[in-house]
């Protein structure tokens, strides 16, 4: 919960006063090891859980632009709107 909310500091505390007040939870010499745990690795897990969750390509970079037509054999096709979307698409990590 606390890896996948990516809790800062304020709410690492409630939830774990929560944890430590719960039926069955956390002894609050638990909750201090878990908050200097996440504190000293936060940034860690969190790149951890990114890198786990993408997929092979990631995307690098994207141009996009709208044209319309000004001239044209058949007049009802003037101004009609063509989107044209350019992906550059990479490995994750490379």
């Amino acid at each position: 919960s606390i890896a996948s909310a990516d809790m800062d500091l304020n709410q690492l505390e409630a939830f774990l006063t929560a944890q430590t007040k719960k039926q069955g939870g956390i002894t609050s010499d638990q909750a201090a090891v878990i908050a200097k745990f996440w504190k000293n690795h936060r940034i860690k897990i969190h790149e951890s859980l990114i890198n786990q969750s993408c997929w092979d390509n990631v995307l690098k970079n994207m141009n996009w632009r709208v044209d319309l037509k000004s001239q044209s054999r058949h007049i009802d096709q003037i101004n009609t709107p063509v989107a044209i979307v350019e992906m550059e698409l990479g490995k994750n990590g490379q």
